[in-house]
């Protein structure tokens, strides 16, 4: 297949009006720089008013169209754009907008029988070039994306539906074209597609590929709906994984059968008997969540199955519902309308259409348009009821062929309503528990990477996507004394609220207890101890509770120290870490297993591996592995080629993994750290042996002062002279020889640190009046940023850091 000028406009314009993004794209097709436009209200790019183009988005969370501009030059420019309204998990809105320009204005077309096959084919089928911009559509993608082909040709999927399962895919094609095999992800992108996604690599006579199909196998699906008995769409509505779906499936086992186009539209917060039953509002505000009519040619008397329709796309439509609302969209309903007074009865309502009241609405309100253009003669408004609340409406219409609707069929649209009402209540039920899930996640998981020079960390949590919920895996990064940083990474067993919750507390332990420069192999033994706390609390209170308190939780600690270059490893239960040295050699260290967490009584063991400068470090949880297409031996040598391969960045690290090792969605969470190694080197570490007598401190004093003038570091030799004063009389008065001084210099920071071979552990105190001793370690804190002790297996440092940046 040809390659394809084609280059990408992107915009972002928040909800102001203001334009907040401009791409290279952008500026390429209008002329003007970013710093020229961003800032300014986006309607002084327009060749005409804006006011229009504010209704034409009004309530909507997707729009295409043409939209005319003024060029830098002068000169007008339509230009076909592609806009989505986009919601932060903070709730600030903004609206991206997306533009392709291609040289070519039509694709290239096969043999006869070819282009028939790909138009009429059963299941929704989209072609990729190389550079991941749609080349070709069929009509059953137009209809589940709810786009006609000419506005998406030329776009990357992630422009088309923008989110984490078009991300995926993309990921998918990717591979699909460079291993030349297929591929298949989880979740297929936009709500309406469902099932999994097949990426297909289109080879050319020469076996080189040319382009990747994507296709959504949807086998026998229609077929069944249209063949199941009246009473029998319960088990497909009621267990819909989202509310957008058990819709879309109401109207599949309802057009034909009962109706000949359907439209179903839900209020984004159900009302409660109580509310339903308080004065009728003047509108009524609903979200329209399925359109669906006869297909063309349809015989539209019971036979054959229907197809779903979106924003502006009659392709295929045989009742021809013209440029109705999409799916999606808001709607809003006056008080007189058929949906409002269906909701305000709580019961089903049958009209005639040609009675005024809602001959005239169907006329005037845009949500209604898909009624006036099908020339339905018969209407049937039936509400949504599930658990005491009130949903939404389903509307079913008939054409002038069919005889009206009668009592038989208002008891047949009930039953078929209350079934997918149940559905929709139990998606939105499994939907809300898995936003607030999501939502502590995320708040427990860190937002912001610290400030550390050790390593350079790249991390990526993926959530499952599964029913079971979010799971329990983690991630931290904690700076230590002397410049050292810990890396640790964890899995609680379970999912849902419990296992975030869970992992939250393990989390907070871990950074307490490394905040105490526990050694990796006693931390765990404390983690150990904690989660058998937990559980017995847990256990007490629900004796039920799965997993409680986080029994069988694994966790992997690692600490890096950059001036030794060695890593201290310990792990309970978690699976072992790779190491990636710079000659690109990859290898799975030896650390001791342990026992998981919460067992209790068996001991855990820490090794130590050298690290060269520039070698990398992964980290990750067995959802990495455990994917449902390969075994692990196989995961493991997928996971050695990604890591093996040069990289830029451990970021560039994170998403090559995920895409070897992941086709789909994952069944289980995921967390994945990958770290670069740094070292400080000779020139910014000093040290010294110091006898273990009084008069050694005058000594220790020139030498920290000499070491900071060769830093150029003058301006800090007053108060180091102090600390080093202090903390080294507090060794010769209180320690043990050997006595060590060593300075270290980071970038913004210098620690000082004096070890000795005693156990004991310094206190802090307030000296009183006739004291000769007690002050130092109090005037050691007021003079640095940090202190603290730190204990080696003999012995132990004091340590002292103070900031640089205010010097």
């Amino acid at each position: 297949m040809e390659r394809q000028s084609t280059y990408t406009a992107t915009a972002t314009i928040d909800e102001q009006g203001i334009l907040t993004g401009w791409s290279e794209g952008a500026q390429r097709l209008l002329g003007y720089d970013s710093s020229a436009v961003v800032g300014r209200p986006a309607s002084a790019l327009l060749a005409a008013g804006g006011a229009a183009a504010r209704r034409a988005l009004a309530g909507r969370t997707r729009w295409n169209g043409t939209v005319p501009l003024r060029h830098q030059d002068g000169r007008r420019v339509e230009l076909g754009v592609l806009a989505h309204r986009r919601t932060s998990d903070g709730g600030a809105a903004d609206w991206l907008v997306v533009s392709a320009v291609t040289a070519r204005a039509q694709p290239p077309r096969g043999e006869p029988l070819e282009e028939w096959t790909f138009l009429q084919s059963p299941f929704p089928l989209a072609i990729f070039d190389a550079d991941l911009r749609l080349v070709r559509a069929n009509r059953r993608m137009e209809h589940a994306l709810a786009l006609p082909e000419a506005a998406m040709r030329g776009l990357r999927l992630v422009h088309i539906v923008p989110g984490g399962a078009s991300e995926e895919a993309e990921r998918s094609m990717r591979a699909a074209l460079e291993s030349g095999r297929p591929q298949e992800t989880r979740g297929a992108p936009g709500p309406h597609l469902g099932g999994a996604a097949v990426l297909s690599p289109l080879k050319d006579t020469g076996g080189r590929v040319r382009a990747v199909c994507l296709s959504v196998p949807q086998a026998g699906r229609e077929a069944a709906a249209a063949q199941r008995p009246p009473g029998g769409t319960g088990s497909r509505a009621g267990t819909a994984a989202d509310q957008a779906r058990a819709a879309q499936e109401l109207g599949e086992v309802t057009v034909p059968r009962l109706a000949d186009v359907m439209a179903v539209d839900l209020l984004d917060d159900p009302r409660t008997p109580a509310e339903a039953t308080g004065p009728p509002p003047d509108q009524v505000v609903l979200r329209r969540a399925a359109l669906r009519a006869v297909p063309a040619g349809g015989p539209g008397h019971g036979t054959g199955a229907g197809a779903d329709v979106g924003v502006g796309v009659g392709v295929g439509v045989g009742v021809g519902v013209g440029d109705s609302v999409g799916v999606g969209d808001a709607i809003v309903c006056p008080a007189q309308s058929p949906p409002a007074q269906c909701l305000a009865a709580a019961r089903p309502l049958l009209y005639d259409t040609a009675d005024p009241a809602v001959a005239g609405w169907a006329a005037l309100d845009p949500g209604a348009a898909w009624l006036r253009a099908s020339g339905a003669h018969s209407l049937l408004a039936v509400p949504l009821l599930a658990q005491g609340s009130t949903l939404g409406v389903a509307l079913f219409g008939r054409l002038r062929q069919r005889e009206p609707f009668g009592p038989e069929d208002l008891r047949l649209a009930e039953q078929f309503a209350a079934r997918a009402a149940a559905g929709i209540r139990q998606a939105r039920d499994h939907s809300r528990s898995r936003t607030t899930t999501m939502a502590l996640q995320r708040s427990l998981l860190p937002h912001t990477l610290p400030d550390q020079a050790a390593l350079d960390v790249a991390t990526r949590y993926l959530p499952a996507a599964t029913r079971a919920g979010v799971g329990g895996d983690w991630f931290d990064v904690i700076p230590l004394s002397g410049a050292r940083v810990a890396i640790v990474v964890g899995d609680v067993v379970g999912h849902g609220i419990r296992a975030s919750a869970t992992m939250g507390r393990l989390r907070t332990a871990v950074r307490t207890l490394a905040d105490v420069d526990l050694p990796a192999d006693e931390l765990l033994t404390h983690l150990d101890d904690l989660v058998l706390r937990l559980a017995a609390d847990e256990g007490s209170a629900d004796p039920d509770a799965e997993t409680a308190g986080g029994i069988g939780t694994t966790c992997l600690y690692a600490v890096y120290d950059p001036v030794s270059r060695r890593c201290t490893l310990a792990r309970a239960g978690h699976p072992p870490p790779a190491v990636v040295t710079p000659d690109g050699a990859v290898r799975f260290l030896d650390v001791p297993a342990g026992p998981p967490l919460g067992l209790g009584g068996l001991p855990f063991e820490a090794v130590e591996t050298d690290l060269p400068e520039g070698s990398l470090l992964a980290l990750y949880t067995n959802g990495l592995l455990e994917a449902r297409d390969h075994d692990i031996d196989e995961a493991l040598d997928k996971m050695s080629a990604a890591l093996g391969r040069p990289a830029t960045s451990p970021d560039s690290v994170c998403d090559r993994v995920l895409t070897e090792l992941l086709t789909r969605r994952p069944d289980d969470d995921i967390a994945l750290l990958v770290a670069r190694t740094r070292a400080l080197h000779e020139d910014r570490v000093a040290s010294w042996h110091l006898d273990s007598e009084p008069t050694v401190v005058a000594r220790a004093r020139h030498h920290a002062t000499a070491q900071l003038s060769a830093w150029g570091l003058e301006q800090a030799a007053f108060t180091t002279e102090l600390v080093v004063s202090e903390l080294v009389t507090n060794a010769i008065r209180y320690g043990r020889p050997p006595i060590r001084l060593r300075l270290i210099h980071q970038d913004s920071t210098l620690i000082s640190e004096v070890y000795d071979a005693s156990g004991t552990t310094p206190h802090m105190r307030r000296a009183r009046i006739f004291d000769e001793g007690g002050r130092g370690l109090l005037l050691v804190a007021q003079l640095a940023d940090r202190w603290g002790t730190r204990h080696d297996r003999i012995g132990k440092t004091v340590w002292a850091e103070q900031s640089l940046s205010a010097l």
